[in-house]
């Protein structure tokens, strides 16, 4: 949720600690393999992470604008806790890249310092998806149009200083290039800096259209699974399991599309998908597109989906099962009334396996009158073998979630 976007910082520079090197030492010097590599601060400079090391995390590594990080498939990464503002994240800011192209055989893992994952393997014996919490997560933040208070076109991150080379987000690009994300599994992250603050799995700031996101898994973190702050960028075969709040979460007028994706609730989950509309003016307007997606409701009493606050969408080929009677699509009060009575918000090709004693009406709430717009486009099915919408779940199959049959 926005109100719980990242982390607070104190008004304190990184704090940047590195090691001393002659002058023929090269800048970035690739470890030998088997090692624990410490990362802290600032990357000014390209470098690439390699497989053969597991790369810790201490506090903010922060890839600098020009620079590109590089991360092998197969790689490693450990958050380490801290606390408050040390907790650990990797934040990749505007104009700076990252290449973390992973395979299905070799995804890229972030995990925590706790796990004993190690080089080589894809999991690790002693966290369980219920295990949240224990770093921080990824955040990427780009130049693509976002729609906050004021219409500004760029903002700066909650809580950190207006003066630090890093934290802005948004602009006037929308096909900014971030880089490429491709088959990785973020776990066990969102760790609580204050009260109502804690950091997303994947967050996406402004992220323009030229960034690939494709094949991202993640379990167990305590915030949302992957959040998107306006932007631009397409994004697809994604998969939430477990997240403590919202699976999958868009504010700020989001303008790509999200295809593919499939949401497994934990007992403590909120929304499968929270869809937020501007925070700025009706200039700042922007629709987008979410289709081919299967939730899990887990018989958690949460919302299928949350509409509020104006937010412009169509949501295309959705399968949701596992529902309890408080399992619902709710339109969000009055904004997002009149955008639904305005077929701004649309539906088409849903498939709901409905709790007992519900019916299509009732499966959507405070519609203001509207149902039938969401009836006539909605099928109840009354078994999941009937299911002929939602994700492709095979493409899955690389994942953590999958191998310990979340699905």
């Amino acid at each position: 949720m926005k109100k719980k976007l990242f982390f607070a910082l104190v008004s304190v520079s990184l704090g940047i600690t590195m090691s001393c090197s002659s002058d023929n030492d090269p800048i970035n010097p690739t470890p030998e393999p088997g090692q624990d590599v410490e990362k802290s601060g600032l990357l000014s400079e390209d470098e690439t992470w390699t497989s053969g090391n597991i790369y810790i995390l201490k506090g903010k590594v922060v890839v600098s604008e020009g620079a590109t990080l590089t991360i092998e498939p197969g790689t490693i990464i450990k958050g380490a806790q801290g606390t408050e503002a040390n907790a650990s994240a990797l934040v990749v800011d505007q104009g700076a890249k990252l290449i973390a192209n992973g395979t299905g055989d070799k995804p890229i893992i972030f995990t925590s310092i706790d796990d004993n994952i190690q080089v080589g393997q894809k999991a690790g014996t002693n966290l369980t998806e219920s295990n949240v919490g224990l770093w921080g997560g990824v955040i990427v933040l780009g130049k693509a149009p976002i729609s906050v208070a004021g219409d500004v076109k760029t903002a700066q991150i909650e809580g950190i200083p207006a003066n630090e080379s890093y934290g802005q987000y948004g602009g006037d690009d929308a096909a900014d290039n971030s880089g490429s994300l491709k088959y990785i599994s973020i776990r066990h992250g969102g760790i609580t800096i204050g009260q109502d603050n804690e950091i997303n799995g994947l967050t996406l700031g402004g992220v323009g259209s030229g960034t690939v996101i494709d094949n991202i898994e993640i379990v167990g973190n305590q915030d949302d699974g992957i959040e998107w702050f306006g932007g631009s960028v397409n994004s697809s075969n994604l998969l939430a399991w477990a997240s403590g709040d919202d699976g999958l979460d868009v504010d700020q007028s989001y303008s790509g599309t999200i295809k593919n994706a499939l949401v497994i609730k934990g007992k403590d989950s909120d929304s499968a998908l929270e869809l937020d509309g501007p925070e700025g003016s009706k200039a700042t307007e922007k629709s987008f597109v979410m289709e081919n997606i299967t939730i899990n409701n887990n018989n958690n009493t949460s919302k299928v989906a949350d509409l509020r606050d104006g937010v412009l969408v169509e949501l295309k080929n959705i399968l949701a099962y596992n529902l309890t009677s408080e399992s619902v699509l709710l339109i969000n009060k009055e904004d997002a009334q009149t955008e639904l009575k305005n077929d701004r918000i649309k539906f088409s090709g849903w498939e709901v396996l409905l709790a007992e004693g519900l019916n299509l009406n009732t499966f959507i709430k405070e519609a203001a009158g509207q149902e039938a717009k969401f009836v006539s486009n909605a099928k109840a099915i009354e078994t999941l073998e009937d299911a002929t919408v939602g994700a492709d779940l095979s493409v899955f199959d690389w994942t953590y979630a999958k191998s310990k049959k979340a699905f």
